[in-house]
């Protein structure tokens, strides 16, 4: 118990400076990437900039919240949030609400507001599985009590994100349950009877919608079009290989210039890989590196199921988040939207993830307490 107290009281605070240092390493690259891009198309270059700050305060008040609210009361509320969260969601289903975007429906445009309601819905799965899991940890071996509801979970949640469509974070938010399930010994029979399934329906998604084959096909072989298909991943490796050993330098990247779609977005990597290098390339991975490792020792330290569950659900999440970026901006898997975590723009994305980190905090700290 004593270990664990001076372990969490370490280990928190130095989670939270790999945060910290990854959010203002984005602020700096948000603005360096979407600056010529935002007085383009807005006659600002502070203009991305601005709405990111935005998500930064609010974030930090969501930070703060989690922070506070007393765990027993999350928890009880964690259904509430999630089916609302999951209500949303289904609202950008209705074009009244949804603002399309690159030909997916993922945003909502509510009270005069343009948020993506995926981005919670992902923080409030993970606290209501967290949540169901630790109540069912003595029905780990019932199928109908604990392991069928599960599937019925997270099947919906996939289904509304296949919908938009976001195919990216359907996989990763899968993935991290999967790992969960995994981690918490739950019947080998259940989990291999679920990748039995899950594996052919994904390629079958792929296949059923051209242009995810597509994509699979450009991941292959991007030169065979490389004014079109190709033309992203291309300019990608372009800004990547411009770096070099110590890259090109803050604010001098070529590739922002219109060669690179959505640079501030899903390909912000290749602008810091081209402005920085090799050196920067490798400290932002490291960056990340750390994240999952102390996420993965604070989690560990701590004996209540909840509060172990929820911290290894964000961290898993994240960290396969920055995994998938990662390898689609250097031509490792296809393309898919999936935003570098407290680096790319996305204000939604912001808070959440600020939001995250006041709940790790707020259990970190409470299970602390209770173990001294």
């Amino acid at each position: 118990m004593i270990s664990s107290k001076k372990n969490n009281a370490t280990d928190l605070p130095i989670f939270l400076g790999i945060v910290s240092t990854l959010v203002i390493l984005g602020f700096v690259f948000v603005y360096s990437s979407s600056s010529v891009y935002g007085l383009e198309k807005f006659g600002s270059a502070h203009y991305f900039l601005k709405k990111q700050f935005i998500g930064l305060i609010l974030g930090l008040i969501g930070f703060t919240i989690l922070k506070l609210l007393p765990i027993h009361f999350i928890k009880k509320i964690s259904p509430l949030v999630f089916l609302t969260t999951l209500g949303l969601t289904a609202l950008t289903r209705v074009p009244f609400f949804a603002v399309t975007i690159h030909g997916s429906s993922r945003w909502l445009r509510l009270f005069g507001f343009t948020f993506q309601p995926s981005e919670m819905l992902k923080f409030a799965l993970i606290v209501y599985v967290s949540y169901f899991i630790s109540k069912k940890i003595d029905y780990f071996s019932s199928f109908f009590k604990t392991y069928l509801p599960l599937l019925i979970i997270t099947g919906a949640t996939s289904a509304l994100l296949l919908m938009q469509p976001d195919f990216g974070l359907t996989v990763t938010l899968c993935a991290t349950i999967f790992i969960l399930l995994f981690i918490m010994q739950f019947p080998k029979r259940f989990l291999l009877s679920t990748l039995a399934f899950i594996i052919p329906a994904a390629i079958t998604l792929i296949y059923l919608k051209p242009y995810r084959f597509k994509r699979v096909l450009t991941f292959l072989n991007p030169w065979a079009d490389p004014k079109g298909a190709g033309f992203q991943i291309i300019q990608s490796l372009i800004a990547i290989g411009s770096g070099s050993f110590w890259g090109v330098g803050i604010s001098n990247s070529r590739q922002k210039f219109f060669y690179l779609p959505m640079q501030h977005t899903d390909f912000i990597f290749s602008i810091i890989a081209e402005e920085t290098g090799f050196i920067g390339s490798f400290c932002l991975i490291l960056l990340y590196t750390s994240f999952a490792y102390f996420g993965i020792k604070i989690a560990t330290n701590l004996h209540d199921p909840f509060a172990r569950l929820t911290i290894l659900g964000f961290t898993v999440l994240i960290s396969l988040q920055a995994i998938t970026n990662l390898a689609v901006t250097t031509g490792l898997v296809p393309t898919k939207g999936v935003g570098l975590p407290f680096v790319s723009y996305g204000a939604t994305g912001l808070v959440c993830s600020l939001a995250m980190l006041g709940l790790v905090s707020n259990l970190a700290t409470t299970q602390t307490k209770i173990a001294n």
